[in-house]
């Protein structure tokens, strides 16, 4: 009998006087798709690097394909395929001359690691960027390309930290298309991921807090272990709702979803009504309710919800002060056919929009759009090439220096320097803004509370969790109490429970006056923003509110299939002329049709196929489902004849 894939027995991962892993267990079959995850800090990279044989463990051992990861750590490194969260490229080699280059350093006869190469450009869709250097590849096609080098010597173990982290739902998509592929030929796969829809898909899922794996079981099973049952409400406006429901419902039992609530309770008849006549009394619009069953981000925030630092954002004063919800008619930003270009590339085409004053506007698009290049311009840290960008009235390329005192910007990299402690970060920027004295102590006091960061205030940055990082970076970039924040992807990486957390204080923010202007790569952020603005190629190809975009911009009905083998129902979907667009989404198909009439057609297709099915449903669209169709509108018009391997799955 085969040893199992991998193998772990109290295993202890310690640093100094930190223990990121304890008496951790494990075992994962071979060929399956096994998933980690966890909050922010929990040990889920360290465990990781464990099992690559990358650092020792301090105690227990581990094994892989029956090796020791310690005494025969350079056998297993033959065999593993590792990822990791800052993947390794060289920048200034082509897309085929990286595959060439990893394909050498395993060893890969010539003749194979050739056949091999044309196959992954052709899987991954990179095959017509084979000549350009990873460097100038968006973030999602490097994603790809890393994706590639470590599987072109056919590892028996992948090994992946967050490799989705960053990229936009298509690039994710393709991602996972890849590694479908590769999993139907046997490969074992061991995923560290923040993403809850794909944690879905996985065959097992362990939870690690604190270094300790707490549950592991099959989605299906960590899903029924939730005692309690699920109301999915929608109201309107939806902070108003979570501020009404308070004071009826057990604490930690109202959950934000995009546009929606997630309340637990234990009589769905009866507590319905409880909650409409809460939301009545409050003026909230009750929209819609219905019992839903639960996902795998709710049992995560269940067994996580009390691990994390509350953020407090009740201490903050901020001059303007608006109705919650509610912006301003006056405009804060307005931008009029702002382009750049490198060279011959250009990354931003006359794009115009504006951003009223206390608006939360989201920025989406795919990596490589021309995001980060707008957001740029408008803090004055780049020259537009043409047009003009106007942020409180001021130009920025004539007048960003007076400006600056008056914004915050956060970048993807959260902007902290790892080399000072907490408080020496917030001292710096406090000083680069001008700030000094009690108005100084009064600020930093309040961005430690803000960042759950009281009693770390000597800690250095790198050795926080992505959370704790992530609100000490917002802290430092509004500490000025700036009108306007930029922020550049501000969740990527962290754990759902984080970036519940974060939103809290967004909203927060917003409702006193400060506007905010938001790129995200997760569409259930975007439900949030008041408007939101859709890039590609440089050009803005939406602009709306989220009920807009879903309501004027796509057309036909969305229907949700529910069924255990949601792979071959995706594949058997997707070749029906009734369905016109059809995507994985979490362990569930959602399909796009022309009206109800197509059901008949979905559940025959299902049923001659030989697919179980335990419902097919009419829902609402999804600013996910919107965004997918948008891209893929744009692509077919700049290939109008899609390649035979283009996947609609995500």
């Amino acid at each position: 009998m085969q040893a199992p894939a991998i193998e772990a027995t109290n295993l202890h991962k310690r640093y100094g006087p930190l223990t990121a892993v304890r008496g951790l267990n494990l075992s994962v079959n071979r060929g399956e798709l096994f998933g980690l995850v966890g909050p922010d800090g929990a040990g889920k990279t360290s465990t990781i690097q464990m099992l690559c044989t990358l650092t020792a463990p301090s105690a227990g051992h581990a094994r892989i394909l029956g090796l020791d990861t310690v005494k025969q750590a350079g056998d297993i490194k033959k065999r593993i395929g590792y990822m990791s969260e800052r993947f390794t490229l060289y920048s200034t080699l082509t897309v085929a001359e990286n595959l060439d280059f990893f394909a050498r350093l395993r060893r890969v006869p010539a003749a194979i690691a050739a056949r091999r190469r044309q196959e992954l450009l052709l899987f991954s869709r990179l095959a017509e960027f084979q000549d350009r250097q990873a460097q100038h590849l968006s973030g999602g096609m490097q994603k790809k390309l890393a994706l590639c080098c470590s599987l072109v010597h056919q590892p028996d173990i992948l090994f992946l930290d967050e490799p989705t982290t960053g990229v936009d739902p298509v690039s994710r998509r393709d991602f996972w298309r890849i590694l479908s592929g590769f999993l139907n030929r046997g490969i074992t796969i061991f995923v560290c991921t923040p993403y809850m829809d794909e944690a879905e898909r996985f065959s097992r899922v362990a939870f690690i807090n604190q270094g300790t794996i707490v549950a592991c079981d099959t989605p299906q099973n960590l899903k029924a272990s939730l005692k309690r049952d699920l109301l999915e409400i929608r109201a309107e406006p939806l902070r108003k709702a979570v501020r009404a429901l308070e004071s009826i419902l057990p604490a930690g039992s109202i959950n934000i979803f995009g546009e929606s609530l997630h309340l637990a309770v234990d009589n769905p008849d009866a507590d319905l009504g409880r909650v409409a006549e809460r939301l009545g009394q409050a003026g909230v619009k009750l929209v819609s309710a219905r019992k839903v069953s639960p996902g795998l981000e709710d049992v995560f925030v269940t067994y996580l919800k009390t691990g994390d630092s509350r953020p407090d954002v009740k201490a903050y004063a901020i001059a303007p002060t608006l109705a919650p919800g509610r912006p301003n008619s006056e405009a804060a930003i307005t931008v009029s056919g702002l382009t750049r270009k490198f060279g011959d590339f250009t990354a931003v085409d006359r794009v115009s929009f504006e951003v009223k004053r206390g608006e939360v506007f989201g920025f989406l698009g795919p990596n490589g759009s021309g995001k980060t290049t707008t957001i740029r311009m408008l803090c004055g840290l780049l020259m537009p090439t043409a047009g003009s960008g106007r942020v409180l009235g001021e130009d920025m390329a004539s007048s960003a220096q007076r400006i600056r005192s008056r914004i915050g910007y956060m970048s993807q990299k959260f902007s902290l320097f790892n080399d000072l402690t907490v408080e020496e970060n917030i001292n710096f920027y406090g000083g680069l803004y001008g700030l000094s004295g009690s108005r100084l102590r009064e600020r930093r006091e309040w961005v430690i509370a803000m960042a759950g960061l009281k009693g770390k205030e000597r800690w250095l940055p790198r050795g926080l969790s992505g959370g704790w990082r992530q609100r000490l970076a917002l802290g430092c970039a509004i500490i000025h109490d700036p009108e306007v924040v930029f922020l550049d992807e501000p969740t990527a990486g962290v754990d759902p429970l984080s970036r519940r957390y974060f939103w809290e204080l967004i909203q927060e923010l917003a409702e006193r006056g400060t506007t905010i202007f938001i790129t995200t790569h997760y569409m259930d952020e975007a439900e949030h923003c008041h408007n939101l603005g859709l890039m590609y190629g440089g050009r803005l190809i939406a602009l709306g509110s989220p009920s807009k975009l879903k309501t004027e911009l796509i057309t036909g009905q969305l229907l949700e299939v529910v069924t255990p083998d949601f792979v071959r129902a995706s594949e058997v979907l997707s070749a029906s002329p009734a369905c016109r667009q059809v995507s994985l989404f979490g362990s569930t198909v959602h399909l796009v049709v022309d009206s109800g009439a197509a059901l008949d057609a979905v559940r025959s297709a299902l049923s001659s196929a030989n697919v179980p099915v335990k419902a097919v449903n009419v829902i609402p669209f999804t600013m996910e489902d919107v965004f997918i169709s948008l891209i893929e509108q744009q692509e077919d018009r700049v290939s109008p004849s899609p390649s035979p391997l283009r996947s609609r799955e995500r």
